[in-house]
């Protein structure tokens, strides 16, 4: 988990969240575009995401895109902080299958967005899901609503590198912490997938359905425990590990319940344990 592009290369440094020298694209253990399509996802300035729609989406709901909440263009929400319908007038490149840039999507406003408990920004389009589909041919990729298994095979699919890390769900995070933030029940990847700079907001694809389970958003660099760019796991008694050079992801089921009608996120609906506003 990084900060955004521009703070990245004043400080020379390879970010998961924040863009990286183009000569390191495709450079650590990527399966390439030929391994998935790249239709739906998108580039945003600093980071990946996806176009994404809920298992009962209508066409004519305004569409939404999925990143990070660290990508967020306002900077990085504190522990506790959580955005809900902030007017935001961010673009969005959108690709197809073969990863060309076919047309560019506007938001309206950042639906929601948080790093605490998970690390996920929603922003409503301008467009509808129909309108992007007659226009480009695209079709959103689809949340699932089940928890994700450990041992199913993943993608990762960066929007932004117009990469795939392809790799399987080692298991699951009891707490993930990263300096300030904490993430739960995190998925954690098989050494495979290592994620690089510009991959943060990347949806995570299980393979066998084609569903989008998680959301890529860090990777223990250093082998540092607990900061920045360095997560650990600490189990149910307190107990801290760490994983050098091993990626994460952040569920993503716990959304389906949060989106209502007309894509309007309801932090009261039944069944929604997104974190609310203080």
């Amino acid at each position: 988990m990084k900060k955004p592009l521009v703070s990245a290369f004043a400080t020379s440094l390879l970010l998961i969240g924040a863009g990286a020298a183009p000569a390191l694209a495709g450079s650590r253990g990527e399966a390439g575009p030929e391994a998935a399509g790249f239709a739906g996802t998108v580039a945003l300035s600093n980071c990946s995401g996806s176009v994404i729609r809920m298992p009962d989406s209508q066409p004519a709901d305004p569409a939404l895109v999925m990143s990070n909440g660290h990508c967020l263009e306002s900077g990085m929400p504190g522990p506790g902080d959580v955005i809900v319908d902030e007017p935001s007038g961010r673009t969005f490149d959108l690709l197809d299958a073969s990863g060309k840039e076919v047309g560019t999507l506007k938001a309206s406003k950042v639906a929601y967005g948080t790093m605490t408990d998970t690390d996920v920004s929603l922003y409503e389009l301008t467009s509808t899901y129909e309108e992007i589909e007659t226009d480009y041919g695209i079709k959103a990729l689809e949340l699932s609503a089940e928890h994700p298994a450990q041992g199913s095979a993943i993608t990762v699919v960066s929007g932004y590198w117009k990469q795939t890390y392809s790799c399987a769900i080692d298991g699951f995070a009891n707490e993930l912490r990263e300096a300030d933030w904490t993430w739960k029940d995190s998925v954690r990847y098989t050494s495979a997938c290592k994620t690089i700079g510009g991959t943060s907001g990347s949806p995570v694809v299980d393979d066998a359905g084609g569903k989008v389970v998680a959301v890529n958003n860090t990777l223990n660099e250093d082998g540092q425990e607990c900061t920045l760019n360095n997560p650990c796991e600490v189990d149910k008694d307190g107990k801290v590990t760490i994983h050098p050079g091993i990626g994460y992801a952040q569920e993503t089921y716990q959304i389906v319940p949060c989106v209502g009608a007309g894509s309007k996120i309801d932090l009261n609906a039944s069944g929604c344990t997104l974190p609310k506003p203080n």
